[in-house]
């Protein structure tokens, strides 16, 4: 660990949000499930590009036990380019409408950089969850605009964008790096008066499989910021370009990562596979009756 917050410190550690005007408790983590609405993102592009297909999956996730569905709208993998607001709210509009009808008490979040996509959302919906992969660096309203929604918002490193952020990713050492970097986003959050902030590491933008696992065995160090910690490697390039197979085959190397991270603290695990997540996270709950 290359920090070492005082106990008392981690076990006063922030463990709710509110969200709809009530507060959503994470002392027992959340799974999180994937709902990509696109035709070209890594793992399900196309999917569930149609409305139909979208609500139908979501409804498959939360009767698996989901506690969020995450829902976006524009692929952020290695390579690809941000979608302009205007084709995002295209896409979410009329899969969001359906949700929200089939699923009232579902509570959601929005993967976007976009401000004025957060923005119009809640303008329509009610609150979202705010799902920011570049941790505000891509839109400079972001902040602003989440402290004025006063909605959760999830805060998550990447160096880069996804256009360039596997492009020869260089640390000198990447947990001080990303923890520094999210600081200085919590900070400014914190003196907009935001304060559901939720951190991402950023497994896998802008990160080399070392760096990765690397951060993967320094994670108890994000306790630092007495705030819920949401970790996503569901089916990335870290577990199958290490292991030579592909995203299909990911599913066990899934698990063994988000079992790790549960022992180090995560509050959420972003996945595909919502079914395995809880499962491991109702084994990680009953281990933890018996610890002294």
């Amino acid at each position: 660990m290359l920090i070492n917050p005082p106990e008392k410190n981690y076990f006063n550690k922030k463990d709710t949000i509110r969200y709809n005007g009530k507060l959503i408790t994470l002392d027992k983590p959340l799974v999180m499930g994937i709902l990509n609405v696109t035709p070209d993102s890594f793992y399900d592009g196309g999917r569930y590009a149609t409305i139909e297909d979208a609500v139908h999956h979501a409804g498959e996730m939360l009767q698996a036990g989901a506690g969020i569905i995450d829902i976006g709208a524009s692929s952020t993998r290695p390579g690809a380019d941000y979608l302009a607001p205007e084709q995002e709210l295209k896409r979410l509009i009329p899969v969001l409408r359906q949700i929200k009808r089939q699923f009232p008490d579902a509570i959601l979040s929005i993967d976007t950089c976009h401000a004025s996509v957060a923005e119009t959302l809640v303008g329509e919906f009610g609150d979202f969850i705010i799902n920011d992969v570049s941790g505000g660096l891509s839109d400079p309203a972001m902040f602003t605009t989440i402290a004025r929604l006063k909605v959760p918002y999830v805060l998550m490193h990447m160096q880069g964008t996804p256009k360039t952020m596997q492009q020869n990713p260089v640390y000198q050492n990447v947990t001080k790096e990303v923890i520094k970097q999210l600081s200085e986003g919590v900070y400014r959050l914190h003196e907009l008066g935001v304060s559901d902030v939720i951190i991402d590491p950023g497994f896998g933008f802008g990160k080399s499989i070392d760096h990765n696992y690397e951060l993967m065995n320094h994670l108890d160090a994000f306790r630092f910021f007495e705030l819920p910690v949401l970790v996503g490697v569901s089916r990335k390039s870290m577990i199958y370009r290490l292991l030579g197979h592909t995203p299909e085959d990911s599913l066990n190397g899934t698990t063994i990562l988000n079992t790790l991270a549960l022992q180090s603290g995560a509050n959420i695990l972003r996945v595909h596979d919502v079914k395995a997540a809880v499962e491991a996270v109702e084994i990680f709950e009953k281990i933890k009756q018996f610890a002294t």
